[in-house]
């Protein structure tokens, strides 16, 4: 038997996530919306910042996943320390313990305190963690082109960030969505280890 597995790598933390943004029912897609969800203002919920984290906080080894980005105009994808400060005003620095990849403007991109010039607009991000190398690599999705990596020394628990940002008169109202992942699975016969089944 030989089949393909589905699974999403990260899912969305909605006790982080700011008032304003809606996540899908399966906690893969965040937007940006005009109304308020009644939420507690708890405190690893982001506000104002529009952001949200990932469930599953990483202490070690190499994590990866996709983020659909499609034609928004702004947004920011990439891993930050636990210890962030989310009420107030948010720097996305390395300094302040966000590794982030950014576009605004539709044309301007960074990541980190670095302006990057990309040859195309890419629709989807790879977001790769070496936890132990202290590296945070983005690539196109598309060809896996590598576009920027940014390297520190991880001291603790390091969550996927996740910011559709601002509306931008109407034109960055699309969702980030986190793609599933899919996985060969081969089963193979017990007695006859060498012959797949």
């Amino acid at each position: 038997m030989l089949g393909m597995v589905q699974y999403t790598p990260v899912m969305l933390d909605p006790n982080t996530a700011r008032a304003h943004l809606s996540l899908s029912d399966d906690l893969t897609t965040v937007r940006l919306t005009d109304t308020a969800q009644d939420c507690p203002d708890n405190p690893e919920r982001f506000k104002p910042g529009v952001a949200v984290l990932g469930s599953e906080g990483f202490a070690s080894g190499k994590h990866s996943w996709e983020v659909k980005v499609g034609s928004k105009t702004a947004w920011d994808v990439g891993v930050v320390k636990e210890s962030i400060i989310r009420k107030g005003r948010i720097t996305l620095n390395t300094e302040k313990g966000f590794w982030v990849f950014s576009l605004r403007n539709g044309d301007q991109y960074r990541a980190g305190g670095t302006v990057l010039t990309l040859e195309r607009k890419p629709q989807s991000i790879r977001v790769q963690l070496d936890y132990d190398r202290g590296e945070v690599s983005f690539f196109d999705s598309s060809d896996m082109a590598h576009i920027h990596t940014l390297e520190d020394t991880f001291t603790e628990r390091l969550f996927p960030y996740f910011s559709p940002h601002v509306k931008d008169d109407g034109r960055n109202d699309a969702p980030l969505q986190i793609c599933p992942a899919k996985v060969s699975v081969t089963v193979t016969d017990t007695d006859h280890p060498s012959e797949d089944v």
